[in-house]
């Protein structure tokens, strides 16, 4: 069976994607590969084993185009108004706090917010489907 373990993502600018995870998300490096033209970082939450890997290519000067295929990563929460109020006070920019609803019930609270080259990440409540 197979099991995730990471999802890259292409970053212009090292230090500010960097200090976005960090500060955003607690996210730690887990390892730091240097080659001659890109590095691959890897970043990991303690509470679990999937990681998100930056790719930087050193010789790019343009912010890579995203495209209108590229969805976003999701993290999970204990308290959402409080991670949203940390978000704000930490100046991470985050999108409205909303509530997604299916016949009435609410199915998930949650914000969005951008990393420095613009991939959206979904926070959301535990609980329910996201436990």
């Amino acid at each position: 069976m197979a099991k995730p373990v990471h999802s890259m993502i292409r970053v212009l600018d090292e230090a500010r994607a960097l200090d976005f995870y960090q500060r955003a998300f607690g996210l730690e490096i887990t390892d730091n590969l240097r080659f001659p033209d890109f590095a691959l970082i890897y970043l990991r939450h303690p509470s679990s084993p999937f990681e998100v890997e930056l790719t930087v290519n050193f010789d790019r000067k343009e912010p890579y185009t995203l495209g209108d295929g590229y969805g976003h990563l999701a993290v999970i929460v204990d308290d959402v108004d409080a991670e949203h109020a940390r978000f704000e006070k930490e100046k991470l920019s985050p999108g409205p706090l909303r509530d997604f609803k299916h016949d009435g019930k609410t199915l998930a609270r949650f914000f969005f917010v951008s990393d420095p080259d613009g991939y959206k990440i979904e926070v959301i409540q535990r609980g329910g489907r996201f436990g």
